[in-house]
């Protein structure tokens, strides 16, 4: 099948859409939020906060997630999850901007996420034959990418041109177009979990994670790696006290990464499967650790654009490598579950990792806080490398 094959399945193109403009609204709203949130308080500690508050309900509701996935209808979940969403974008738009009703929008909207997330990772099997599902899902990665990269782009002309509150009522717009993609969504059915919930059922994607030393290894590498080599939550901080640019700077600064994912993503679809799978990870880390610390040091926008950019490049080589393997080795049955917990590695290590480099910064500050980060990513990149030889052997046939 070629690179565009899933392109030609009507529910693919609406998922698709939908992806795109809930990761749209979502960027938009992330610079918005954090702008807000820096302007207001000049902390990093309460940029860290961002973080925690958004990570809680994924640790604590995703294995809940994933079980209501495999055992009711995926479209549904998706289309109530995106309705609490869009709800959460209304009260955010009108309610007043301070840090409690943004925190608290941020927490809804995370729990919202939580559940959307397994559910909608699952429900890609079930809209495409298995022959395309590599293209879908480096597609799925690039539509998620352009968005990262527009988002960012568009709330930091938005905030340069007029306010916070407009990049709020955008995020609303948006938050209703992937509503209708969803609802409109016609996916074949699958084989489900059983009806009654038992602890067994509850924790099997758990089970099977751990038991699957390739996936385990995978998984941990991204959630180690990216807690410490993150940049993102500080970039308020680069933006207005290192770079001294504005608002506007912000929102590229937040959209390189995702350009670079971009490119990545296209490569990746057009060159095809990448064989030596093991080794082309743990080099991705690697490089994400390096440009992370190529960023800390610059006092350039130029140049820390242009690292923000690598990491999103070498980032997306490991998004798409695990996400593949997670998919083409987990049964549909247990696909939710499994996402679920791969979502909670994923949160873990984004918010976590927000939190982590806000509480740093506040100790050491903002560039120590990130150029050890990315040394630490270095290190622990090599560290799997020595104690998962599967990781190391790991390869791709298709």
């Amino acid at each position: 099948m070629g690179a565009y094959s899933s392109f030609r399945f009507r529910d693919y193109r609406l998922l698709l859409a939908g992806v795109f403009f809930s990761n749209l609204g979502l960027q938009m709203t992330s610079v918005a939020a954090s702008w807000d949130l820096y302007i207001q308080t000049r902390s990093a500690m309460v940029l860290g906060n961002v973080g925690l508050v958004q990570v809680a309900p994924f640790v604590l509701l995703s294995l809940w997630a994933g079980h209501v996935a495999d055992r009711f209808d995926r479209r549904r979940v998706m289309t109530i999850s995106q309705a609490v969403y869009l709800i959460s974008c209304l009260v955010l738009a009108l309610s007043p901007h301070s840090v409690f009703w943004i925190y608290g929008c941020l927490l809804v909207t995370a729990t919202a996420r939580t559940f959307q997330g397994p559910a909608r990772g699952a429900v890609l099997p079930q809209v495409v034959p298995p022959e395309s599902l590599s293209s879908a899902i480096t597609w799925m990665s690039s539509a998620q990418e352009i968005a990262n990269v527009g988002g960012p782009a568009v709330a930091g002309l938005l905030l340069a041109l007029t306010s916070t509150r407009y990049v709020y009522m955008v995020q609303v717009v948006c938050a209703i177009v992937t509503l209708i993609c969803f609802a409109s969504l016609r996916v074949r059915r699958v084989e489900t979990a059983a009806n009654a919930p038992s602890r067994r059922s509850f924790l099997e994607g758990l089970h099977f994670v751990r038991d699957n030393k390739l996936i385990l290894s995978a998984v941990s590498l991204d959630l180690f790696g990216v807690l410490f080599g993150g940049a993102t939550a500080l970039l308020p901080i680069f933006a207005v006290d290192i770079l001294h640019a504005g608002p506007a700077a912000l929102g590229w600064l937040r959209a390189a990464p995702s350009l670079g994912a971009v490119l990545m993503a296209v490569s990746q679809a057009h060159y095809g499967t990448i064989v030596h799978a093991g080794p082309a990870l743990l080099a991705a880390v690697v490089g994400f650790g390096l440009a992370t610390i190529g960023f800390a040091f610059s006092h350039s926008l130029w140049l820390s654009l242009l690292m923000l950019l690598l990491t999103g490049v070498f980032d997306n080589v490991s998004v798409v490598l695990r996400n593949s393997l997670v998919h083409t080795r987990t049964p549909d049955y247990l696909k939710g579950r499994v996402l679920a917990v791969n979502n909670i590695f994923v949160s873990c290590s984004n918010q976590l990792g927000a939190m982590e480099s806000g509480w740093t910064a506040h100790w050491l500050g903002a560039v120590p806080s990130v150029w050890v980060g990315g040394l630490a990513t270095i290190l622990i990149a090599a560290g799997c490398a020595v104690l998962s030889p599967q990781l190391r052997r790991w390869r791709q046939t298709s």
